[in-house]
């Protein structure tokens, strides 16, 4: 069982459990995001957005042209098709991302994670749900400058933090202890 304070930009809390040491203090406290950090990861995920929806037109063209190569012309969508495609490629990323590793390329690239205020991995629900918020209400992001605790709109409504962890892997055991041991171990 983790106990967290949500008051502080720090989530901070002590791991209990049937361990014979009694309690012990989790790995060390985790830093809420800033606004900065969060809206440089925003605009990697927006170049790798950009960089995927072209890959797919290519894609697209190609296969255009490998079934036809006769008749073949360039495909020019009209900006609302374009726009479409942009919006939901980028909530099936930012879905997927959250509930398989808690993180974009973006947050990787900086050190950021997101999870739930319990410091677990988002479900699929709760993952495409926030990526909806973030992508049709990105200026919900600006709530982290004046939240005591760096928590954006969407964190709160989707009860979510995002942190800073620089760890590849989020464990899938019991909680990591200082100098490597597990709890109960």
């Amino acid at each position: 069982m983790t106990r967290t304070s949500r008051t502080s930009g720090r989530v901070t809390g002590v791991v209990t459990g049937p361990s014979a040491a009694g309690p012990r203090p989790m790995t060390p406290a985790t830093t809420h995001a800033g606004v900065v950090t969060r809206v440089l990861a925003a605009c990697v995920d927006l170049a790798a957005v950009v960089l995927v929806t072209v890959l797919l037109d290519l894609a697209a063209a190609g296969a255009r042209f490998a079934w036809s190569p006769v008749t073949f012309r360039w495909p020019q969508p009209s900006a609302p098709e374009t726009v479409t495609v942009l919006l939901t490629v980028a909530v099936v990323y930012l879905a997927v991302a959250w509930a398989m590793t808690g993180r974009t390329y973006g947050a990787r690239l900086l050190g950021l994670r997101v999870l739930t205020t319990r410091l677990t991995l988002l479900g699929w629900i709760r993952s495409v749900l926030r990526a909806l918020a973030c992508v049709f209400l990105p200026v919900g992001l600006l709530w982290s400058v004046v939240s005591a605790s760096r928590r954006s709109l969407q964190d709160i409504v989707f009860r979510t933090v995002v942190v800073y962890d620089s760890s590849p892997y989020l464990g899938s055991g019991p909680a990591q202890l200082p100098g490597g041991g597990r709890d109960g171990a």
